[in-house]
């Protein structure tokens, strides 16, 4: 795969390591147990497979070399680069300033801008209307276009869909920045509908078996519906594509489920013309992470660390795995740690952060499970395992751990 160019602090000597030790042993990537790293008292459990991402890493090499290109000029985001609270301040400190956050308000008029300035399309893509406004000003939007190549598959899974005149059902958040990207590009060529869960699945389900009123569907559905949908002809035939960082069991239950759907409306012999089946649209990272927590999950542990972006929807993913299991802190930095008793951390149902304390256990050893998301930096990870081993003494056993897998 390719390598890019981005900032070494974002670079960690332990992970690094550990990374090309396990890529050696299991060149496939077949083996999801996790790293284990013995500090004595304290013992870690790494996710196979973290952090940043193909997609991540080419949008953070984009971004630094527009600011480098274009000195003088104003350069801005469409919005966040990517969920992660240290990236994009760094892009703020290198003068790049954000158009929209990451509901889509605006922070700057887009009005404003002029054929001058320089734009930068993020990782999530941007909607048909933003594009042809930015057009329309003579900006040139594919010079510094970071588009996920994973979330363009998804458009053209989409537009694949709609060639047959499928209508597109979309799982996703409806207000996340990728969902109303691919919503967007998807509503050009055919109707198009967000389901954000399974809940508002069966709802749909129940529409399109008439078990529920159509007056009542454009009320429910109102700000997830493209233009002029046509409740009895543009439920009649469907194909499921996703927000490319969801739960891929998630995903594929829905998609199950609306087949289902299908199958009791029309019959299993016609099911084929009114349900476009569809491999799932996530991206390898998404899979990979998620078979990693499930793997690092069987090993028995005290308490999981999940390291990443408030507002990241695939670290929440990786938070939700664990938590089912065991306590779960989901933490943006080693800052997080306000004292060996005490963390500060995320509730992403509730959309609060909360303070636990006696959070590591009292026996010995301490067994921690700990993984990050896709747009989280190693460095982020390493500093984490530090702070830790700060609380028992042990920090300066890291040295000895990075050589131990830089030798094998």
């Amino acid at each position: 795969m390719k390598s890019f160019d981005v900032p070494q602090k974002y670079r960690s000597p332990l992970i690094t390591a550990i990374k090309s030790f396990r890529k050696k042993q299991d060149k496939l990537k077949k083996d999801f147990t996790p790293t284990h790293l013995d500090f004595g008292k304290v013992q870690f459990y790494i996710a196979r497979h973290f952090g940043f991402c193909y997609g991540v890493e080419n949008a953070i090499e984009i971004a630094f070399r527009t600011v480098n290109e274009n000195k003088g000029k104003r350069i801005f985001l469409l919005s966040e680069m990517i969920h992660n609270p240290q990236v994009n301040a760094d892009l703020v400190a290198e003068g790049i300033q954000f158009l929209q956050d990451t509901k889509g308000n605006k922070l700057i008029p887009l009005e404003s801008l002029t054929a001058e300035d320089v734009v930068i399309i993020p990782a999530f893509g941007t909607t048909i209307e933003i594009e042809n406004i930015l057009k329309h000003k003579g900006i040139n939007i594919e010079k510094y276009n970071t588009t996920c190549p994973f979330v363009e598959k998804v458009w053209n899974r989409s537009e694949a869909i709609a060639q047959n005149q499928y209508t597109v059902i979309v799982h996703g958040k409806p207000t996340h920045e990728e969902t109303r990207a691919t919503f967007s590009h998807s509503a050009i060529h055919t109707p198009t509908v967000v389901v954000n869960d399974m809940q508002e699945a069966i709802q749909l389900g129940n529409y399109i078996l008439s078990n529920l009123p159509q007056s009542q569907f454009y009320t429910e559905f109102k700000n997830q519906i493209s233009n002029n949908f046509n409740f009895e002809k543009d439920l009649q035939k469907i194909g499921v594509v996703n927000q490319t960082t969801m739960l891929a069991e998630d995903t594929l239950a829905i998609a199950d489920y609306l087949r289902n759907i299908m199958i009791t409306k029309y019959g299993e012999a016609n099911i084929k013309n009114h349900f476009a089946d569809n491999r799932d649209t996530l991206c390898y990272a998404t899979n990979d992470n998620q078979s990693a927590v499930k793997g690092m999950l069987e090993t028995k542990a005290d308490l999981a660390l999940v390291v990443g972006g408030y507002n990241s929807s695939n670290t929440s993913h990786l938070v939700e795995l664990c938590e089912m299991q065991l306590p779960t802190y989901y933490i943006k930095s080693e800052a997080n740690f306000i004292s060996n008793r005490l963390i500060t951390h995320y509730n992403f149902h509730q959309h609060v952060e909360l303070e636990t304390e006696n959070y590591l256990p009292s026996n010995s050893p301490v067994k921690i499970l700990i993984t990050s998301g896709a747009s989280c930096p190693d460095a982020e990870v390493e500093k984490v395992i530090e702070k830790v081993l700060s609380f028992y003494n042990l920090q300066d056993q890291l040295p000895a751990a990075i050589k131990h897998f830089s030798d094998n």
